[in-house]
């Protein structure tokens, strides 16, 4: 049995489709879970609740934790620390691998531009501070051999069917399929590496899956050499049959659509990721499996002929 805490969102839906591969008994757990493939058990309640996260990794070989709390710091500072504790203390009772599925938050911005699994956990924000807490936690479980667990990381991510938790989704490709203007913070001119949901999914079903990928820190394949914003957008706007029209969000206009836009005003911290190159290295990986990234030309057409067919353009 492997099981899935926080199965409903992008990565967890596309991990379900993946883990198959690995095992026949799958289980799903969220506030409200569907199955993905016939055979998915389904585990519904909050994931906050000791009783329920016991139940979860109950039988389990391995637990992938792709939950995401809602975008919010106070929300974040109450709940990772104690989810991640928990998650921890069932794993170590119930003898389970734990795989953590993490982002860049934790990273110094001196960090950039080139991002390793060794760059420096110095976080500047609020967010990153949560982040650099919990993941210490988990290093702290698996250096001290209380479980078997390791941290999977990805950069900011793009795919097909992604609904609200994509910035490039909903910030480029959508307002360009409906001929609208793309919006990109701060620099079209710098780098900024995304990573391939699918892709993302079967690196972590592939590490939950490989014996001696356990204590220690991965970085999810990503393809090299990322376009610029300005870039990404000519590129998505090529693809689509569309007219590439684009404006540089600054930082100011990000701070006044935060009076009226919560998500926006939570996002203000961030903003130092996009005015510099964001190179996401994940050669480690690469060099283990050999196994490369999803090109991004390959990526945003397949996006495009899966979500907007009737746009995709021969070229």
């Amino acid at each position: 049995m492997q099981a899935i805490l926080g199965s409903g969102g992008s990565i967890g839906k596309s991990l379900a489709r993946i883990l198959p591969q690995y095992t026949d008994d799958i289980r799903l757990v969220s506030r409200k879970p569907k199955k993905v493939n016939k055979s998915d058990i389904l585990l519904a309640g909050d994931l906050m609740d000791p009783s329920l996260m016991d139940k979860a990794l109950r039988d389990c070989k391995v637990a992938y934790i792709a939950i995401g709390f809602p975008y919010k710091t106070k929300i974040w500072q109450k709940t990772w620390p104690i989810f991640i504790k928990q998650a921890i203390a069932s794993c170590q009772k119930h003898d389970v691998k734990l795989v953590f599925f993490d982002n860049v938050y934790m990273y110094a911005p001196t960090a950039m531009p080139h991002i390793t699994e060794k760059s420096p956990v110095n976080p500047s924000s609020k967010k990153g501070r949560v982040r650099a807490s919990i993941a210490q936690q988990v290093v702290n479980a698996y250096s001290s051999d209380d479980i078997q667990a390791m941290i999977v990381r990805s950069a900011d991510f793009y795919g097909p069917s992604i609904q609200h938790n994509s910035l490039l989704t909903e910030t480029v490709i959508k307002p360009l399929s409906r001929g609208k203007t793309a919006n990109w913070l701060m620099n079209l001119h710098c780098k900024h590496s995304f990573t391939y949901v699918p892709d993302a999914a079967r690196a972590t079903a592939l590490l939950g899956n490989t014996p001696d990928a356990y204590q220690q820190i991965w970085h999810l394949p990503t393809a090299k050499n990322p376009p610029t914003g300005q870039e990404w957008i000519n590129t998505i706007a090529t693809v689509m049959g569309k007219k590439p029209k684009y404006r540089a969000i600054k930082k100011w206009m990000v701070q006044l659509a935060g009076v009226f836009s919560p998500i926006m005003s939570e996002s203000i911290e961030m903003l130092y990721q996009y005015d510099r190159d964001y190179i996401f290295d994940s050669s480690k990986f690469e060099k283990k499996f050999g196994i490369q990234a999803t090109p991004y030309l390959k990526g945003i057409k397949e996006i495009v002929a899966k979500d907007y067919p009737s746009l995709l353009q021969q070229y």
